[in-house]
């Protein structure tokens, strides 16, 4: 870990990090992020769902839930063939990493040659890979590594306190055991949630918490803002109470302190955007954030578009981030 890369902040700290004054919070923030990132510089990533829907876990926000109601047809595993032609497609259209989600608790072991050809593949045609399948067990992970993933994405989702209110299926536990499988086998790990779940500022700064006082900081941290779907646990509650929703402040504010207290993290801006004004984007970006979803489409759930991001970028003199081969990390 670098010099200047704590793990051992407090939840009092963190709180006290939130309290500040806007204007602070986005001065600290924006300070930590050009001491150790490029300014105006944010990665270009795609997400596709190669096996949609038909998932046991409940989690309350998740339309490929078999618990949610929300209409979702599972389908199979896609080819290889497909998702390989898929990236290539992102690739083309300036993507520097290609992420994969299955709607699965854990892969099955028949599953992985499949899973690892994908892999493969991608590697292969010189862009960054991330995986999110579920749980994994050890031997899962390594098979995961020596395919060449730089990337594994399990998200903690919200603080261990609330944890619950919104899964039941496996525990807070459950993912920091698969975190730990993943850091064993030398694959980067990309760990992040939600906000905007009802949850409270508390909450929040539990969340934040748990992630940077990780024996070592996530190389990713996704925050995404929920995306309501009808069927779904937080969706139908959010519909009935929206004054639990999350305001555009608040959610920066998550952004900044992310950023300031996992310096060397990429903070990546994911689900929620095509709610997002450019604003509120803009100020994503201004707290730290330095990744962004390209494409129509995040797994089951809208996005803002290609076009009407290049747009954006255009108003905002942001640049793409120029492709270099991630940082792998030793197995510990």
């Amino acid at each position: 870990m670098k010099p200047g890369c704590r793990t051992d902040w407090t939840r009092t700290e963190i709180a006290a990090l939130f309290d500040l004054p806007f204007d602070e919070l986005m001065f600290r923030a924006q300070t930590v992020h050009r001491a150790n990132h490029a300014a105006g510089e944010v990665q270009l990533c795609t997400l596709l769902s190669i096996k949609t829907g038909g998932c046991p876990e409940d989690c309350g926000y998740c339309s490929q839930s078999t618990s949610a109601d929300s209409g979702l047809k599972a389908d199979k595993l896609m080819e290889v063939a497909a998702v390989l032609a898929a990236a290539a497609e992102a690739k083309a259209s300036g993507s520097q990493r290609f992420c994969m989600g299955a709607a699965w608790r854990n892969p099955k072991d028949r599953d992985m040659g499949a899973v690892i050809a994908m892999v493969e593949g991608v590697k292969a045609m010189g862009l960054e890979t991330c995986m999110t399948l579920g749980m994994l067990e050890p031997h899962q992970a390594q098979q995961l590594a020596a395919a060449g993933l730089d990337y594994y994405n399990h998200n903690i989702d919200t603080s261990p306190e609330n944890y619950s209110n919104v899964i039941t299926t496996r525990t807070f536990a459950d993912r920091l055991d698969t975190l730990e499988n993943v850091r064993q086998a030398g694959i980067n790990v990309c760990c992040g949630g939600i906000v905007g779940m009802g949850e409270t500022r508390s909450d929040r700064v539990g969340f934040v918490h748990a992630l940077a006082t990780l024996p070592k900081h996530p190389e990713s941290v996704p925050v995404n803002a929920l995306v309501p779907v009808k069927g779904t646990v937080l969706g139908d509650m959010l519909s009935d109470t929206p004054m639990a929703k999350i305001d555009d402040i608040e959610f920066v504010r998550t952004v900044a302190v992310a950023r300031i207290t996992m310096p060397l993290s990429m903070v990546r801006l994911s689900a929620g955007r095509e709610s997002m004004s450019e604003a509120t984007q803009a100020l994503c970006f201004m707290a730290g954030a330095n990744s962004i979803f390209t494409g129509d489409k995040l797994l089951t759930t809208g996005n803002r578009g290609d076009s009407a991001d290049g747009a954006m970028f255009e108003r905002l003199g942001l640049r793409p981030m120029m492709g270099e081969e991630p940082m792998r990390v030793a197995a510990a």
